[in-house]
């Protein structure tokens, strides 16, 4: 299946993209649109995470569950919403746990591009969700897909600092070398448990982990 995805991506997934979970997917997403659904995000944004932070320059993963489901927010990013709209909650949390680990303002936008271009790869386990449905797309096949997705960056890179937030995210533990790669994990930033992702000082950690490393860090400010 030829899938409009970045190029070493493309490479290192070739294999995914011929399984027969794969064509059902497509599939399960072409009958929402006909059917008139409202998926998000667009559909030339399901891969944008991948796009913004080619498989070469991955160094930092940030597992996110799925896009959020509201007019307007979902970009292909986890956590991130375009410049424009409202910060959700998870993210607001996630700004004032840089400016506790850091010092950095919280910005006045929720777009995550900048750290995507710097190497942070955002990803959602699940790509696709329908308009005012969180989860509705949570069985239709992606989990095989972006567990896959993991399993690569495990096997094909080493070094990369993998932030597992809450119990969903910390589950991908599994999949993940950890004789080769970093694992941080915390509460989730969501205001139900943010009490214990506070102090986490994740942002730092990730620096330190790539400065030993001899790696450019991730300037987080925005």
């Amino acid at each position: 299946m030829d899938v409009k995805i970045e190029t070493g991506w493309k490479t290192v997934l070739s294999d995914e993209f011929e399984k027969e979970y794969f064509a059902s997917l497509v599939a399960f997403i072409k009958k929402e649109v006909a059917e008139g659904k409202q998926v998000y995000p667009p559909g030339k944004l399901i891969f944008n995470a991948f796009d913004k932070t080619p498989f070469d320059k991955v160094k930092v993963v940030i597992l996110g569950q799925d896009p959020y489901h509201n007019v307007g927010q979902a970009h292909g990013l986890s956590f991130s919403v375009p410049a424009g709209i409202r910060t959700p909650p998870s993210l607001i949390n996630i700004f004032k746990e840089i400016k506790n680990d850091l010092d950095i303002e919280p910005p006045a936008h929720g777009n995550l591009e900048r750290w995507a271009e710097q190497g942070v790869f955002l990803l959602n386990a699940i790509l696709t969700v329908r308009r005012s449905e969180p989860a509705s797309h949570a069985k239709a096949g992606w989990t095989f897909f972006t567990d896959a997705v993991i399993q690569k960056i495990s096997e094909h890179k080493s070094g990369v600092v993998f932030l597992l937030w809450g119990s969903f995210a910390r589950q991908k533990k599994a999949l993940i070398d950890t004789s080769k790669h970093f694992v941080l994990e915390s509460a989730h930033p969501s205001p139900m448990s943010a009490n214990m992702f506070f102090g986490c000082k994740h942002f730092s950690q990730t620096n330190s982990i790539l400065r030993s490393r001899g790696m450019d860090e991730i300037d987080w400010k925005l």
